[in-house]
């Protein structure tokens, strides 16, 4: 008996049947990610555009509610930034650039003085051998010859990107509402409130994530001037002023700031310089480690250690530009989890009051939308989704179950 079953069980065999939706699932996804791949330039170029709108359109709102029309309102926005970069740059790139070209034409005297200083000492002597008989002149030029034109290239490339984003951002925010019409009519309708909540929260994320910048660009430029004045460096305002630009790029922006300060104090000696090098490392360190997780886990609701995991991935993604956009890439990723009710693994929470609000927002939309054009739909439901959020701003704190 136990044969015959045996044998009937060898006689089987077990299939495995993959339907023609998994497999075109499969297909598609890996279709985006190939396609994503390949686009990733024009993917940051749009992202670095969409990123210009929602840090500008707020001002072009603000100027349109004081009786501006909106292209001159878009032409003021976009003009009044473009003259405070320029001022900046006159106010940066003359005084550095002097004492580049001062530390160049001295570079020999500097070189041997800090020979000089690292031979005094028994453990830093074959330092000082080295800076002394270092070939900077072959070194300089055999860099300049083989590098040149990568880097013109490079720069090109980025200045061509750059003028395209911010080209494509004065079309949306010029646009926008036929650009918001455009994307409400490719939505289906029951979406559409569920959208206007994702858009304003996006404008919301990218807001708080431009104050975060602005809060640690002016705190380093606060430092870095109070610094340099007690030790009385050469063009002080200005290399504060270049620290607090170059602090937006994470991680290379301390180097970028720190080089020409202690450069700069080496001609009021060593020490000034090491006091300098010491004070600036610190200070990026603190910042680094409780300044930014605090500020932007804060603007962007993220806690201290996805601000610095998402740091680190988007550096080693997409280099300084993927560190520059992984704070308010991964605030949008977490809002949108949100929004779209995903269950993590581990979150079995299901609050019947928001879906209770979330269903009779949807209700409200369909009436007041019913054959309404698309630009009209989407004003409609950004209208409910702000009334919504006033009222949720206003009411009382629900004291945790």
């Amino acid at each position: 008996m136990k044969d015959r079953a045996d044998r009937r069980s060898e006689g089987r065999s077990i299939r495995f049947e993959i339907s023609y939706a998994s497999i075109a699932t499969v297909v598609l996804t890996a279709l985006a990610l190939w396609l994503l791949i390949q686009l990733w330039a024009i993917v940051m170029v749009v992202v670095v555009a969409l990123l210009l709108v929602g840090t500008l359109n707020p001002l072009v709102g603000w100027l349109e509610r004081h009786r501006v029309k909106r292209v001159w309102a878009v032409a003021l926005a976009f003009v009044g930034v473009g003259v405070c970069v320029g001022l900046l740059g006159l106010l940066i790139v003359p005084p550095l650039w002097s004492q580049v070209s001062h530390i160049v034409e001295n570079l020999p005297a500097i070189r041997t003085e800090l020979a000089k200083k690292l031979e005094t000492h028994r453990l830093t002597a074959p330092l000082g051998e080295t800076v002394r008989h270092f070939a900077t002149g072959k070194t300089v030029e055999g860099a300049t010859v083989t590098s040149a034109v990568a880097i013109s290239l490079s720069v090109a490339g980025a200045l061509a990107y750059g003028a395209t984003s911010i080209v494509l951002a004065i079309y949306f925010i010029a646009d926008h509402e036929r650009m918001r019409g455009t994307l409400y009519a490719l939505v289906p309708r029951r979406f559409h409130v569920r959208l206007a909540r994702v858009l304003l929260n996006l404008e919301i994320i990218v807001g708080g994530y431009m104050r975060g910048q602005v809060v640690t660009s002016i705190a380093i430029g606060v430092f870095a001037f109070a610094l340099f004045s007690i030790c009385r460096v050469p063009n002080a305002l200005a290399l504060a002023a270049f620290a607090s630009l170059v602090d937006v790029i994470p991680f290379v922006g301390g180097i970028l700031a720190t080089a020409p300060a202690v450069l700069a104090a080496l001609s009021r000696g060593t020490a000034v310089a090491t006091i300098v090098l010491v004070a600036m490392v610190f200070y990026q360190e603190f910042e680094t480690r409780v300044v930014v997780p605090r500020v932007y886990g804060k603007t962007l609701r993220l806690p201290p250690a996805a601000v610095v995991v998402a740091l680190l991935i988007g550096g080693k993604l997409g280099g300084i530009l993927g560190a520059l956009l992984a704070l308010p890439l991964a605030a949008a990723v977490l809002m949108l989890v949100e929004e779209l009710r995903v269950e993590l693994p581990g979150d079995d929470t299901d609050d019947l009051a928001l879906r209770a609000r979330d269903e009779q927002a949807e209700r409200t939309y369909a009436r007041r939308s019913a054959g309404a054009s698309p630009e009209e739909a989407g004003a409609i439901a950004v209208d409910i989704e702000q009334i919504r959020n006033s009222e949720s701003a206003g009411a009382p704190e629900k004291p945790p179950k």
